[in-house]
């Protein structure tokens, strides 16, 4: 083979149909290594793979990112730590979403040069001698290595493939996951951050499209939590187990309501404090919606400003807005009294439920106490909602 034709197809002389497979395979095992490996093994504890198939991980995304275990989770428990904050490593509320988008592997780099912070929540990560002689001292051999072999395989295209390969990680999930992710979207759970689902079917990222289920339950290594969503990391995680290859640790535990239930207990409690962000999210649903909808109703359609952002922050009282449109929405709530109740009942279950130190039979009380109240209230939503409440329990685990 002369020189020539190895520049233009390189030792395999593979017809395009191939490259585009070998493209989908390549990039496709590289999004694996990062959400079931780096995420939700290392990171979050939600699942164990067997020791080869780890090491398969690790070393792939050695090769195809340059990125170093230890690094990678230590910045991502810390965006979990202190997620939106100034201290969050990529947060689009701190940063900017342009920042995020367009420069996430940028604040990547800057957060991989904090070494407290990486010796700080990196621990438990491998540190055996591959790690300490060859990934970690040596990040930028792995991708130069994929470069020679894609050289190899496909000539001046493999070159290509290779410049996309680079791209597919700093631009889906430090750009797309961490700033789309906490900027736009739907969200199934009132979480304490700005997290969105992109999509409900989440195939092209591995998963990590469902990103406001996994700020919900960050442990858990199945991000699916609806009937109608789809999580192929989940998928591809099932198949391990099947062959032995993987251990499923955690996953979020169900949600079930028990009938007639006249007083919450420790059931109950636990429940709610498990599922929290659900239970607030299904309070701005099936409470403050109805409400909102009644008082449009009321006001014969003269309502419409309150559509958009403003409605949206409802659902946690206006904590992401700035101060003056905060202070807009809710001189806007108080003008209209059923809605001012909801909102006063939203903001006292929220502090009950953030009470998590306490003894839990006197988060019990509290709960009967709210319960009580709610169903006094006169607002049919509120007293559904309440009634309902109070048979909850965890299924599974």
């Amino acid at each position: 083979m002369d020189w020539l034709s190895f520049a233009a197809k390189g030792l395999t002389g593979s017809p395009f149909w191939t490259v585009v497979v070998y493209f989908a395979l390549v990039t496709q095992l590289t999004i694996f290594s990062v959400t079931l490996y780096l995420h939700r093994s290392q990171s979050h504890r939600g699942v164990d793979f067997h020791p080869l198939i780890a090491h398969m991980f690790r070393f792939w995304a050695w090769l195809t990112t340059a990125m170093v275990t230890k690094e990678w989770v230590a910045i991502h428990r810390k965006h979990h730590a202190k997620c939106e904050t100034e201290e969050d490593p990529h947060s689009p509320q701190t940063h900017g979403i342009g920042k995020v988008l367009f420069h996430g592997v940028v604040l990547y780099q800057q957060a991989c040069k904090d070494r407290a912070l990486i010796e700080q929540y990196g621990t438990g990560t491998p540190n055996d001698w591959i790690e300490r002689n060859v990934y970690a001292p040596l990040p930028a051999l792995g991708p130069t290595l994929m470069a020679l072999i894609n050289i190899a395989l496909f000539g001046a295209i493999g070159l290509a493939i290779w410049a996309v390969q680079m791209l597919w990680i700093p631009v889906l999930a430090a750009g797309v996951v961490n700033g789309l992710g906490h900027w736009w979207g739907y969200r199934n759970f009132e979480t304490s951050d700005t997290s969105t689902n992109l999509t409900p079917w989440a195939f092209f990222i591995g998963g990590e499209e469902l990103h406001n289920n996994h700020h919900a339950y960050p442990s858990s290594s199945k991000f699916a939590l609806r009937r109608y969503e789809f999580d192929i990391g989940w998928v591809a995680i099932r198949v391990l187990s099947f062959f032995k290859l993987a251990t499923v640790l955690r996953v979020a535990p169900a949600l079930s309501e028990r009938p007639n239930v006249s007083i919450p207990d420790m059931d109950t409690v636990r429940a709610l404090l498990t599922h929290r962000f659900k239970v607030m999210g299904d309070y701005f649903h099936g409470v403050i919606m109805p409400t909102l909808k009644a008082e449009a109703e009321r006001a014969e359609g003269q309502m419409e400003r309150m559509r958009g952002k403003f409605r949206r922050a409802l659902a946690n009282d206006g904590r992401w807005l700035d101060e003056a449109s905060r202070e807009r929405m809710r001189t806007w709530v108080r003008e209209r009294p059923a809605l001012a109740r909801v909102m006063e009942y939203r903001r006292s279950l929220a502090a009950t439920l953030e009470r998590s130190g306490r003894n839990g039979e006197a988060l019990a009380e509290s709960l009967r106490a709210w319960c009580d109240e709610a169903e006094k209230s006169g607002i049919a939503a509120l007293e559904a909602f309440s009634r309902r409440i109070r048979g909850y329990q965890l299924v599974g685990a």
